[in-house]
């Protein structure tokens, strides 16, 4: 269905305008992605919003954004045509895209993930920025983890902040959300190494040999992991520090001991 809206007080405006707050997206069992690169993304991933909203008429749309307006039309969506105005209002952003997509919730309850389906998963406990969330998410797509299963109490990965910063790869990454003891009692039960981060060990990251399937373990960024999680791990590395820095950034420290632990598979296939 098509319809156009430009009026701030429409119901609709102001329903997806909530989703911006985590409480109304938990309500809802929605969240927000934005632009023509995201939402194209997630469309050749299999995900079409549930509804459409894009600024100006459709015949001046990129030709990806037309083929997303038909995609979503096509599907039983609702495609919603409207202003600059109205798409900053929803977003937030003084300058907004001129695509907004509302999504339905895509958790993956950590039963029914699939070890199998990839050598590497990244964990990530307690993290907070949504900036470094998103660019752990973009890390697991480019070294093909099967996806990222938070611990503990996480920032929300369906923040508008945290799926800007995932480009797209939100769509690419199973994410899972547990408390540690249950995601300890899922590991257990199957196969997976548990190779945590730490400032609180000697062995080198490239010292042991890696074995699949590999589960990365990062902790949060002012704290990094307990020391009870950290006992609980198969493996506990650290990554050398050069300069006077005692510590990488989160997202920083995850790309590198993923692609040292993709690179290690790779050398042996």
């Amino acid at each position: 269905m098509r319809r156009e809206i430009t009026g701030f007080s429409n119901p609709l405006v102001k329903r997806v305008r909530s989703l911006r707050e985590k409480k109304h997206r938990k309500r809802e069992g929605l969240y927000l992605a934005e632009g023509l690169r995201i939402l194209t993304e997630a469309r050749e991933c299999g995900f079409l919003p549930e509804t459409l909203f894009h600024a100006g008429e459709e015949n001046d749309l990129h030709p990806l954004a037309r083929q997303l307006v038909e995609a979503v039309d096509t599907a039983g969506g609702e495609v919603i045509a409207t202003n600059a105005d109205i798409l900053s209002k929803i977003s937030g952003k003084d300058n907004p895209q001129t695509l907004v997509g509302v999504y339905p919730d895509r958790l993956t309850p950590l039963q029914e993930l699939d070890r199998s389906e990839s050598d590497i998963w990244i964990v990530a406990q307690s993290l907070r920025d949504p900036g470094n969330l998103g660019t752990i998410l973009r890390t697991g797509d480019a070294v093909g983890a099967g996806g990222l299963i938070l611990v503990d109490d996480c920032v929300d990965p369906f923040s508008v902040e945290s799926v800007r910063a995932s480009m797209g790869a939100l769509f690419t990454q199973k994410i899972a959300h547990c408390r540690w003891e249950e995601f300890v009692n899922w590991l257990r039960v199957g196969e997976g190494v548990l190779i945590g981060t730490s400032l609180n060990t000697d062995q080198d990251y490239q010292q042991p040999v890696y074995k699949a399937p590999a589960f990365l373990l990062v902790g949060n960024e002012a704290q990094g992991l307990p020391e009870a999680y950290e006992q609980e791990c198969d493996l506990l590395v650290k990554i050398p520090m050069m300069g006077k820095a005692d510590s990488l950034n989160a997202a920083v420290a995850t790309a590198v001991m993923a692609y040292e632990i993709r690179n290690q598979f790779r050398s042996r296939t």
